[in-house]
């Protein structure tokens, strides 16, 4: 292959450093991997610490709830209340609050022990038993940091207001353990000096403790829990002096939620609640592990991918080089070398192909700087009336990109005055920019408005309503506004002065030209009357010495009942009737032509070849001649129409008898080719002449289906036939019929039949 060998050389080179990239893509996979573990492990450990806090949250809430439930409780304040004459002491009432809270500690574990202390009677009560001597209590139940007479004085003693003691060491009938301890005065308003009865609820750490082992548990890693002043509530997996240590390291930030500190995450949260701080502790080698894992199949799969690839590199290395080999030499023989040698085959290449690009991006930037010509030209044929049907105004309009498809609107003349008879050169390039001012000073009032040059000193401004929207939405009202508006402005800028003279609303695009034409006569109109400002067609008085039927109008006319457009057709006749009698009182000899000239307009549309050869050619024609032209106009108007909607219908059934003649053509084309596998709609188009997108359309509206469907409907029945006769295979049958493998077949005939070939097969012998 010493021929192709650079090309190969190169080629297989491109493919090795690519091949490079699946190893940088598992670096950054195994990066990415620690990251994305990383940021699980925190949101999980920031869930399971909020989880935490809300059940300590609400057990606390639930231990608050508890005291003010024994605030109100009257058996407790008959007790509070009572003095004790004599010594005596209520024994009675005394059993009786015993038993009333004896059930409290059965639903919260963080009430399963409390005791209530009565001053009145220096007694302390809890769920099982009354201590008539405070210091009885203590030999079961004491901190080990706090003496006898500290206790009584600082829980028995001061006035509590929902107090949390931190977490201390304390003797629970001999067992050592931990406790916070939660304080409330009774009644709830009691400020300062003694209170008559106190609740103290004592909660075991392993208690609080418990609630963070989902986060130990799960990561082996510890927790913690402290009060606004930093003492300990809860601790897990951590002793006081490494909670200590972390604390006063200058280098932990205790605000931020999630950082690492020596070998552990550390996530810290905060209660909005009651400002307790929760910390967890997750240590790095856990975070890593998954992050491991990916490692190690990243790259024992990078090292698989790149011998791999090598392989694949070496195969598709030769198989490319030849084509591209092929495509030198043919751009060698159609450019030559012209006497230069390039560098490398790709340089030859890239100078012939850039010449293609750019000579096609020139061409396109030709055809985008000729698009306002375009537009202008559309425009001007638009106002003159010079578009034979509404298809090919809304063609045409596409081509200029207009948006005037499905409008409607005002056509209005705007002169500017003060320049007529003048025709130097100084004059006409001010007038040019005067009409720039004009048209741009347009555009910045921000309304749809399409327009162009008429003459030196006039621009044509279509005020349009979009598809959609109604013509009310731009009335009169808001056009005069805008152009007075405008007039303003351009005096008060540039001192120019401007006439604008509007027609009545066209409803469709046909119709712009008949707007146009009043905006003319009122233009006109206002020159002859000395007018100035905004003036409208309405607001003209018309002669009336002969009748309005111009030649555009009668050939826009024609051409749209050729066309077979018959609401298009009625338009245009109402328009007719509509300037002949509103804005027109015509004597009776010019209704008289009118009419004339309208029956002329039918009789020469009947010696077109299309309604010659038509079975009602007579009949219509007779219609047309025995119009009266003493008839009322509005009976003159219906048998009009009545004779364009009969000779739309004759359009209407050739086009319909050259559509079924082009589906039997296609139909029998399909029926003879169905078992070409090549069969496509490009060869349907091509057999027929007809375009692909017109066949395909006209095929669905008058079968109602797809031509692809029904070719599959065709296959699927003559494979049926096949699968009776039994004379040929299934794999057979498939290519018999169009398919270019039986596993194609087999699914189009289980779709479409319900059932797969061979049972189908089986079925008929059955």
């Amino acid at each position: 292959m010493p021929k192709f060998s650079r090309v190969f050389r190169k080629l297989l080179f491109s493919y090795i450093v690519i091949l490079i990239i699946p190893s940088i893509a598992g670096y950054m996979s195994y990066r990415t991997s620690i990251s994305v573990t990383q940021s699980i492990s925190i949101e999980n450990s920031v869930t399971q610490l909020l989880k935490s806090k809300e059940i300590l949250e609400r057990r606390m809430a639930e231990v608050e709830g508890f005291t003010r439930q024994l605030a109100i409780n009257q058996d407790l304040n008959i007790l509070m209340n009572q003095k004790t004459a004599d010594q005596k002491t209520d024994i009675y009432g005394i059993w009786k609050m015993m038993q009333d809270v004896l059930t409290f500690g059965q639903t919260n574990d963080f009430l399963q022990h409390f005791f209530i202390y009565l001053h009145n009677y220096n007694v302390i009560m809890t769920p099982g038993s009354a201590y008539f001597r405070p210091e009885h209590y203590y030999e079961n139940f004491h901190y080990t940091d706090l003496p006898l007479a500290k206790w009584e004085q600082t829980i028995l003693g001061e006035t509590h207001r929902s107090e949390i003691m931190p977490l201390h060491p304390f003797v629970n009938k001999g067992t050592q353990t931990s406790v916070i301890t939660y304080m409330q005065s009774l009644p709830l308003d009691s400020f300062s000096g003694s209170s008559p009865a106190t609740v103290v609820v004592i909660i075991d750490g392993k208690t609080i403790s418990s609630l963070l082992s989902g986060i130990t548990d799960r990561y082996g890693g510890w927790a913690q829990i402290s009060d606004a002043q930093g003492r300990t509530i809860g601790l897990k997996g951590i002793d006081e002096k490494e909670i200590a240590k972390l604390s006063s390291d200058p280098n932990f930030n205790q605000e931020k939620v999630s950082q690492f500190y020596k070998d552990d995450l550390v996530i810290t949260i905060r209660s909005a609640a009651n400002d307790w701080v929760y910390k967890a502790g997750i240590p790095r080698h856990v975070l890593l592990e998954n992050a491991n894992k990916i490692k190690h199949i990243t790259w024992t799969v990078t090292g698989l991918a790149l011998l791999i690839g090598l392989l694949v590199g070496l195969l598709y290395a030769y198989r490319n080089s030849a084509p591209l080999n092929k495509l030198l030499s043919i751009m060698k023989e159609q450019f030559g070398n012209d006497g230069k040698s390039e560098r490398n085959e790709y340089d030859f290449l890239q100078g012939n192909i850039s010449k293609m690009i750019l000579s096609n991006k020139r061409l396109e930037s030709e055809l985008h700087n000729q698009l306002p010509l375009v537009r202008d030209a559309f425009l001007k044929r638009l106002i003159a009336g010079e578009f034979q049907s509404r298809e090919e105004v809304i063609a045409a309009a596409a081509q200029a990109g207009t948006g005037l498809s499905g409008s409607s609107g005002y056509v209005g003349i705007l002169q500017i005055n003060g320049y007529s008879g003048m025709g130097n050169v100084e004059i006409l390039n001010e007038l040019t920019a005067a009409r720039l001012i004009l048209k741009q000073a347009l555009l910045d009032l921000g309304s749809p408005i399409q327009m162009t040059d008429m003459g030196s000193d006039k621009i044509v401004a279509l005020f349009v309503c979009r598809e959609g929207e109604a013509v009310k939405e731009m009335g009169k009202d808001d056009i005069t506004h805008i152009l007075e508006h405008l007039a303003q402005l351009l005096f008060d800028e540039y001192r120019i002065t401007i006439t604008a003279a509007l027609g009545e609303d066209f409803a469709s695009e046909t119709e712009v030209s008949h707007s146009f034409e009043q905006a003319k006569q009122a233009l006109e109109y206002a020159v002859y009357m000395n007018k100035t400002g905004t003036l409208w067609y309405s607001e003209t008085q018309m002669e009336s010495a002969t009748y309005y039927y111009p030649l555009d109008i009668e050939v826009r006319l024609l051409s749209t009942i050729r066309a077979g457009e018959i609401e298009e057709a009625k338009r245009i006749l109402q328009s007719i009737i509509m300037q002949n009698t509103e804005h027109r009182e015509l004597s009776i000899e010019m209704k008289h032509q009118l009419i004339g000239e309208l029956k002329g307009t039918f009789l020469k549309l009947l010696d077109q070849k299309a309604f010659m050869e038509s079975e009602s050619f007579e009949q219509v024609k007779n219609r047309i001649l025995t119009i009266q032209a003493a008839d009322p106009i509005e009976s003159i108007q219906a048998e009009i129409n009545e004779i364009m909607e009969e000779l739309c219908g004759i359009i209407t059934s050739k086009k319909n008898d050259i559509h079924t003649r082009t589906i039997e053509q296609i139909k029998k084309y399909v029926m003879e080719m169905y078992w070409d596998p090549e069969l496509t709609l490009y060869r349907v188009a091509k057999h027929v002449e007809r375009p692909e997108k017109y066949i395909s359309q006209l095929f669905k509206e008058v079968t109602g289906m797809n031509l692809s469907d029904h070719l599959e409907q065709i296959r699927m029945n003559q494979a049926a036939m096949l699968l009776k006769s039994n004379e040929y295979s299934v794999d057979e049958i498939s290519s018999r019929v169009g398919y270019h493998s039986s596993h194609s077949f087999r699914r189009a005939f289980k779709r479409v039949r319900g059932v797969s070939p061979s049972s189908y097969r089986q079925s008929v012998d059955e």
